[in-house]
């Protein structure tokens, strides 16, 4: 018989900081002449609301700058009611046609602007060849800081973590800059009217702070191989129904299937709202939650900006790099020889497909706490 594989747990990892190159390169804080500052963050969903927490240290940092951010029109609604924020501006870099016509915009807005410091969060081919285009035709600001020591940054870290959680490369560079670290977990401003339709909404369906849980069961279309399972997800939710547990189940429309094969099944003690709240209603509707289950999705960052315990399946994607920070969140993963692959396909989803909801009952947020 075949022994089950060891399932690996991964937890607090809000200390990254301890395990950073201290040493300062530039303090920016303490210089006069920085009074408009860009923050610049494209990203994915997760990407950004963990990114958050660095915009969070950079505004308590210049508390009298005039700070910008520059994101994707998909996350702008996330920054609606930023108070942190005096401008928040898009440009669709991915369109097709009319890339370039968007790349002349961004280069023509940035340089308009005349930021005294650009902080890239980004950092990726795009970000850089931009700011290097600014620079070369003398139109950047004097301050270029991004998360690896290369051109065009006009300040670079003496080291760089290609291997790091993307929060621990970005704490990185604010440490460089002499920006210090306060912010251990996402910081998103949500508007009073999002935080009442969100409790409307629990109303409506006579969920109770404290009487279910949130299972975050899919993902975006492109990450098929990081869901653990509608089959799965409905062994966990007739455990609830056991337990007197309503489950909650939250998604976009990618994962409007996976959510509606396990309601179907459940119709009683499931409330499918996959799809009927915004981006901002999920942490509202998450903090009133029990605990929350999820796959290495966008949405579990979302849910992880609030206290609400969560453990998060992992399988395909490896967990010191993708966890959401927080030392509320468990992540878990099989110890197999194909773990971390990353593959957007694969023929026998053993990551997992092996977890079987049995083996996971002892780490749900509720059972930790019955432990402890």
């Amino acid at each position: 018989m075949t022994p089950q594989p060891k399932l690996m747990q991964y937890q607090d990892m809000d200390c990254f900081s301890a395990t950073l190159d201290h040493a300062i390169i530039s303090d920016l804080p303490r210089n006069p002449a920085i009074k408009r500052i860009l923050i610049i963050k494209w990203g994915g969903m997760g990407d950004i609301v963990i990114s958050t927490a660095i915009m969070e240290d950079i505004s308590l940092a210049f508390p009298h700058a005039e700070l910008h951010l520059n994101t994707m029109p998909a996350w702008q609604s996330l920054f609606d009611h930023d108070p942190r924020f005096s401008r928040v501006w898009c440009v669709n870099l991915q369109q097709r046609p009319g890339r370039w016509r968007a790349y002349r915009q961004w280069l023509a807005e940035v340089a308009a602007m005349q930021y005294d410091l650009v902080i890239d969060l980004q950092t990726n081919d795009k970000s850089r060849s931009l700011l290097a285009m600014l620079r070369l035709i003398g139109q950047a600001a004097p301050l270029l800081l991004g998360n690896h020591p290369c051109f065009p940054y006009t300040i670079r870290q003496r080291q760089e973590l290609p291997q790091a959680h993307s929060f621990q490369i970005m704490q990185q560079t604010l440490l460089s800059a002499g920006i210090p670290l306060r912010t251990r977990s996402p910081k998103l401003n949500i508007a009073p009217v999002t935080v009442a339709a969100a409790a409307a909404l629990l109303a409506q369906h006579g969920l109770a702070t404290g009487s279910f849980a949130v299972f975050l069961c899919g993902s975006h279309a492109g990450g098929l191989t990081k869901r653990w399972g509608a089959a799965h997800y409905a062994t966990l939710v007739e455990h609830c129904a056991r337990q007197g547990e309503r489950v909650v189940l939250l998604g976009g429309r990618d994962e409007a299937e996976e959510c509606l094969a396990i309601a179907s099944q459940y119709p009683r003690c499931v409330v499918n709202l996959c799809g009927q709240t915004s981006l901002l209603e999920v942490p509202v509707i998450c903090s009133h939650a029990k605990y929350i289950v999820a796959n290495d999705t966008g949405t579990a960052h979302l849910a992880a900006a609030t206290s609400t315990a969560m453990t998060v399946i992992c399988g395909p994607t490896n967990p010191l790099r993708v966890k959401p920070p927080g030392a509320h969140v468990l992540a878990l993963q099989l110890d197999i020889p194909c773990k971390n692959c990353y593959a957007k396909q694969c023929s026998h989803h053993s990551c997992m497909g092996q977890l079987l909801p049995s083996q996971l009952l002892p780490y749900l947020p509720v059972s930790r706490a019955q432990n402890a």
